[in-house]
């Protein structure tokens, strides 16, 4: 006979530990199942997080189970004559750094977050239904109304809509006239994404990390984010949530239009009345339903999703604590950019785009010291492409030490301290983690790939064709990030649909 529970939730990364945690303690019977023999998926590769929303740090207790932020950083822009930007949340500093951009920066910054904060309902919630609209979802729209057009008021507002949908390069272009600058913010607009910083779209994805800004400093986290993962699994495991690691999902069964379970690699299957996945839609849709048992229009549009990986990760274990030319030791503990200009990034993505790797690509660098007192580099490298011309197999040798000699230039004597090297290219974070194209965030967060229409149309708003099946992860709004949000939301979503008690 099969075994049957309330709930299962495939995937154990944030998201997944998320949603189980919330539906348990809403009295339900979870099973969350990983093909991992560990929990934390994809959020094991994070170097930087901003803290999770009150919401979520209450609703789970994390605090009890010893969550904590991590520690807030400053960001430095690098720059190969030594001439550093330390950007600061009250301010702008370095060499060279006019007065005019200084004011700039802290009138943009102050914009710019009031903008966030009045999009916070669209960028949190539940994406709102523009047909057929329930109350929950007119009340988010009135909500983001009112924000817009009063809190910020009639001149803002108008900014807003003038912006939102432009490339970040153009509206930075506008604001300020050093490139150091405008190199490091542009970052945060097309970090994780195949998106440059002349792409439409890209102010808005900046808002969206912005926003996660709301909730507290952006903060360095240990290598493999083990602070907020054993939080996230020690919530879970006391709100009786039952796991089983080690068991990759094989299929999800769909019976009379409705998944009724799911079956293992090794035979076994387990009955539900909700299955909530976390893994990529495309995953989820095309490997675990399969076309047979979905609308051929809906499967035609699954396979269009857009989302192959340009960012890979390089881990440096080092022999001592490196130096950095301009910088003395207590700044190395930061968050550290290579991107001078956005002329640079674009340039980066530009041979991305026919599978290439340019010689200068945009790194994102934090050191670490270890409990064993060893150093390590971590270091996000975009634009690495999913399917490089060249291969992968001949080629992640030459990358990394491209890699290594690029932060050589400003980190001189680091090619001799190297004693351990480990790249991860997209093709690599697909094959261990399951994210098709190696996808960050489970799919682009263009504009027609956010909001209402994440992951695509007729899956919004957690829900999916398939009676009984919902979508928990990255590739639902609000998108990746260490913020827990979708699995929330997709929770709250099932409790709604199913019954809160």
């Amino acid at each position: 006979m099969t075994e049957h529970t309330d709930v299962i939730v495939i995937g154990a990364g944030h998201n997944g530990l998320v949603c189980a945690s919330w539906l348990a303690r809403a009295g339900r019977k979870v099973i969350c199942v990983d093909a991992a023999t560990d929990v934390g998926g994809m959020a094991r590769l994070a170097h930087l997080a901003y803290p999770l929303c009150d919401s979520i740090r209450k609703g789970l207790q994390l605090e009890r189970y010893g969550y904590t932020p991590g520690t807030p950083v400053d960001t430095i822009a690098l720059a190969a004559d030594g001439n550093h930007l330390t950007i600061r949340q009250d301010g702008v500093t370095g060499r060279g750094l006019c007065q005019a951009d200084i004011d700039a920066y802290a009138e943009f910054r102050s914009r710019y977050l009031a903008f966030a904060k009045a999009l916070r309902p669209l960028l949190e919630d539940k994406p709102p239904r523009l047909k057929n609209m329930p109350f929950a979802d007119t009340r988010t729209l009135a909500k983001l109304g009112w924000n817009v057009r009063v809190r910020l008021g009639r001149d803002a507002m108008y900014e807003l809509l003038r912006v939102a949908a432009m490339n970040i390069y153009d509206v930075l272009d506008e604001a300020f006239e050093d490139e150091r600058l405008k190199g490091a913010i542009a970052v945060d607009g097309v970090l994780g994404s195949a998106m440059g910083p002349r792409t439409p779209g890209t102010v808005l994805t900046w808002l969206q990390r912005l926003s996660r800004e709301l909730n507290g400093s952006l903060s360095r986290q240990q290598p493999g984010s083990r602070n907020l993962i054993d939080a996230l699994e020690q919530s879970a495991r006391d709100a009786g949530v039952e796991f089983r690691l080690g068991n990759r999902v094989q299929k999800i069964q769909v019976e009379g239009g409705a998944a009724r379970r799911v079956t293992f690699a090794n035979g076994d299957s387990l009955a539900a009345d909700v299955v909530a996945s976390s893994a990529d839609p495309r995953a989820t849709f095309g490997n675990l339903v399969g076309a047979p048992a979905l609308d051929a229009m809906f499967a035609n549009r699954v396979q269009q999703i857009r989302g192959k990986g340009v960012t890979g990760t390089l881990n440096l274990t080092l022999s001592e604590r490196p130096t950095f030319s301009g910088l003395d030791d207590s700044q190395l503990d930061n968050r550290l950019l290579v991107a001078p200009s956005m002329k640079y990034i674009e340039q980066a993505f530009n041979y991305s785009k026919y599978g290439e790797c340019s010689d200068r690509p945009l790194l994102e660098v934090v050191l670490h010291r270890n409990q064993d007192d060893k150093h390590t580099l971590s270091v996000n490298a975009s634009y690495l492409p999913y399917d490089l011309k060249a291969g992968w197999d001949n080629s992640k040798d030459d990358v990394s030490h491209q890699l290594i000699s690029l932060l050589a230039q400003y980190a001189p004597g680091l090619e001799q301290l190297v004693v351990g090297s480990d790249l991860r290219t997209p093709a690599d974070i697909e094959h261990e983690y399951g994210a098709v194209g190696g996808h960050w965030h489970h799919g682009e967060l263009s504009m027609h790939q956010s909001f209402m229409m994440r992951p695509l149309y007729g899956a919004a708003e957690y829900d999916t064709p398939i009676e009984g099946l919902f979508l928990c992860g990255a590739g639902s709004h609000p998108g990746g990030g260490l913020h827990g949000l979708a699995g929330r939301n997709a929770a709250r979503r099932i409790l709604e649909k199913r019954g809160t008690t």
